[in-house]
């Protein structure tokens, strides 16, 4: 069954599996999360949670959103993400998430926002091996030539060059959940997910890979 959690990335560590593997890690916060608004198949088309996770100040909410969080008997929060779900039975208005929903073996998807890396070269951005790097080749980590051919007057869409890099927005598909800490509203996940430290993050349940892992020699 699909469900869902907002969280916040807390950093990586590494940690020694059952068969003695050591395996990198990514620690999120997950939750508590409270529902800010039920969405019905009936109603609205398709059935959802709106989940708000980590209180802010009333003195920094609109007051439009103020009396929303009013309704749903909440405190005004900083990320608000809707989770798909199958069926919307069973979920209420101010009803808190916790980490519990999930369990130790399932994979999720965990969708975050990448680092910023502000206005970067083509071999960064894009992996290029640039020029000669002898002495007197004076073509290094420059462009070059990006067309050749009758179309030489204009530049292939889409064509890799230098730019923008970052803050764009990632899922990271079937990570295995190895620990759960319900004390600490903790999920430790094996491997990376996108983000900086602090950054907010979506967790739901994976698409590609259901069920709980057998913890095979892995």
């Amino acid at each position: 069954m699909a469900k869902g959690i907002l969280g916040k990335k807390i950093g990586m560590t590494q940690l020694y599996t059952e068969h003695g593997r050591l395996v990198p890690v990514t620690v999120i916060e997950a939750g508590p999360c409270t529902i800010l608004q039920v969405k019905e198949l009936s109603k609205d088309k398709y059935t959802a949670v709106k989940l708000g996770f980590d209180d802010k100040k009333e003195s920094r909410t609109n007051k439009p959103d103020l009396g929303n969080f009013k309704k749903a008997k909440s405190a005004p929060k900083k990320f608000i993400k809707e989770i798909r779900l199958e069926s919307s039975d069973g979920y209420e208005v101010g009803q808190e998430m916790k980490v519990d929903i999930f369990k130790e073996g399932e994979f999720v998807d965990v969708t975050g926002i990448t680092k910023g890396k502000g206005f970067q070269g083509g071999m960064k951005r894009w992996g290029w091996h640039g020029g000669p790097g002898s002495h007197g080749s004076m073509f290094h980590r420059a462009v070059g030539s990006i067309q050749s051919g009758p179309r030489l007057t204009k530049v292939t869409k889409g064509h890799h060059l230098p730019g923008h890099m970052g803050v764009d927005k990632v899922t990271v598909q079937n990570l295995e959940i190895l620990k759960v800490d319900k004390e600490k509203n903790l999920l430790v996940v094996r491997g990376t997910v996108a983000g900086h430290i602090n950054s907010y993050l979506t967790v739901r349940s994976a698409k590609k890979k259901a069920g709980i892992s057998k913890q095979k020699n892995i």
